[in-house]
């Protein structure tokens, strides 16, 4: 079988960077193997459906450049791809687990499982669980007589579907990541199948689907490690484990204090979400990785090597030799570290090998939000490739390079009037002039003009580039100070420099 993956988020909130190093490591799995990359929507539990979020899931992977093959948006062969869609489909699996014997209804209503949670708890089990040592004292199939089970049902009276989990039984598989895991069955709770309003829940929907829509490999964040002898025995109980996918649990990305959640990014102020993404519950804004002005390529390749590497010492990789290199064996089973300033090296990393045409729509959009208006292409282009290897994030490329297309309103000349003299004015009054008279406006030229100058005037040149670039950028940095005058040009080098001087 070709290979055939799938990453199925729920609509309930923004996608955590957790989330997308699942999505990326599905998509390279799949690309690596000429296969098929699925996004399949779990909306099953409609209470924390939250309206946006699926939108929010497609524009975050569009930006990354993890396009599915198959989605809700891009159809395919297995649709439909929202399980609220799929609803009816559901029960039958349910009814014939019921009917084989490995689950059955159960007909409790909320009141009575307070009871029964409350009737058993204990210091050693202080959250009692609806499983083999109750099932038999409460109101199921199990308990209640065929008749009355049927009067129940052709009343339609409110009841789930439970898995029956063996009481002694130990299953297993082989993760491609942690090799052999075994599990008690007799530790795990009869879990909702199917719930009162027809729904499945995500056990019972995650194996269904999977089998119908032919996926080879589930790749899953470890919290799903507990809810796998469940999965494995629904493949097992609806005769399909010969076509069980191959399932490999990823490790935990790590914050300061554990694990990663979106708490920590305004705790410790850094994004932990792909993009931003406002609760429309609460109005809270969680700041995304986009916004804070990283390149979809250093997002993707930090979170790839985030638990990851081909075992050489590279670190820096494009989608196509993520592609290539993609192997999950070699993905740790240990919980990655994630490092904020580990990930601004690669964004900075990324910004440096860009050509400026791949960057200057998104870099003249931040000039546009800080009140510069960019109209030519070409000279920021020329801007772009001058102060790239000085920003780490997009925002950066506005302090380091806004003084080309706007001339500085504020003069760190606090900086040049301890050492400024009456030669040096003379010097650059008689420089001025001379500028004005340049034909060639070229960097080496009105470097030569500069030089020759100061060697007349008995000036040592290092002496008056200070001045010369708080005159020109308004503080001290920037990229060599004559080809900032050169990308200026002659006219508003001229102006920048007699005005610093009238303030001298």
């Amino acid at each position: 079988m070709s290979v055939r993956v799938r990453f199925a988020p729920s609509p309930t909130g923004g996608l955590h960077l957790g989330g997308v190093r699942t999505v990326l490591y599905n998509y390279l799995f799949a690309k690596h193997h000429g296969g098929e990359f699925v996004l399949r929507i779990e909306d099953t539990d409609q209470t924390r459906f939250v309206p946006g979020a699926e939108e929010y899931i497609f524009n975050c992977l569009k930006w990354c450049g993890l396009q599915p093959d198959e989605s809700p948006a891009h159809g395919g062969p297995y649709g439909p791809y929202r399980q609220s869609e799929r609803k009816e489909m559901y029960r039958q699996y349910a009814e014939k687990l019921v009917a084989d014997g490995y689950a059955y209804y159960a007909f409790d209503t909320k009141e009575e499982l307070e009871q029964m949670r409350e009737e058993n708890k204990t210091e050693e089990n202080p959250s009692p669980q609806y499983d083999h040592r109750v099932r038999m004292k409460m109101r199921n199939s199990l308990t209640l007589t065929e008749p009355e089970v049927k009067a129940l049902l052709d009343a339609n009276a409110p009841h789930v579907i439970r898995i029956k989990m063996p009481q002694n039984d130990v299953v297993s598989f082989t993760d491609m990541i942690r090799g052999e895991v075994n599990f008690q069955t007799g530790l795990v709770d009869d879990k909702v199948l199917l719930k009162a309003d027809g729904m499945p829940t995500y056990h019972l929907a995650v194996v269904v689907d999977d089998y119908l829509m032919k996926i080879t490999h589930a790749f899953r964040g470890e919290e799903w490690l507990p809810s796998a002898p469940v999965h494995l025995l629904l493949w097992k109980y609806l005769g399909w484990d010969a076509y069980m996918p191959q399932w490999a649990h990823l490790p935990l990305i790590l914050g300061p204090s554990g694990k990663l959640s979106k708490r920590d990014g305004a705790k410790y102020g850094f994004p932990v979400f792909a993009m931003n993404w406002t609760d429309p519950k609460t109005n809270e804004l969680t700041e995304g990785f986009f916004e804070r002005g990283f390149l979809p390529e250093a997002f993707v390749n930090l979170l790839a090597v985030l638990g990851w590497n081909d075992g050489t010492e590279k670190e820096l990789y494009s989608m196509d030799e993520l592609i290539a290199s993609f192997d999950m064996k070699r993905v740790h089973s240990a919980g990655a570290k994630f490092d904020y300033e580990k990930a601004k090296w690669f964004n900075q990393e990324w910004i440096k090998r860009m050509p400026a045409e791949k960057l200057h729509v998104q870099v003249a959009g931040y000039f546009l939000s800080a009140g510069i208006a960019v109209d030519d292409i070409e000279k920021l282009d020329k801007v772009i490739e001058l102060v790239k290897d000085r920003c780490t994030l997009l925002p950066d490329f506005v302090q380091q390079g806004g003084f080309f297309f706007k001339a500085p309103e504020i003069l760190e000349l606090d900086a040049v009037k301890p050492k400024w003299s009456d030669e040096k004015k003379l010097f650059f009054n008689e420089y001025v002039d001379v500028l004005k008279t340049v034909g060639t406006w070229e960097f080496t030229v009105i470097e030569n003009v500069f030089k020759e100058l100061a060697t007349a005037k008995n000036i040592k040149p290092g002496e008056l580039q200070l001045p010369m670039r708080i005159m020109l950028v308004g503080g001290k940095f920037g990229p060599a100070v004559f080809q900032i005058a050169e990308v200026i040009g002659k006219e508003e080098t001229v102006k920048r420099v007699e005005y610093a001087l009238s303030l001298l």
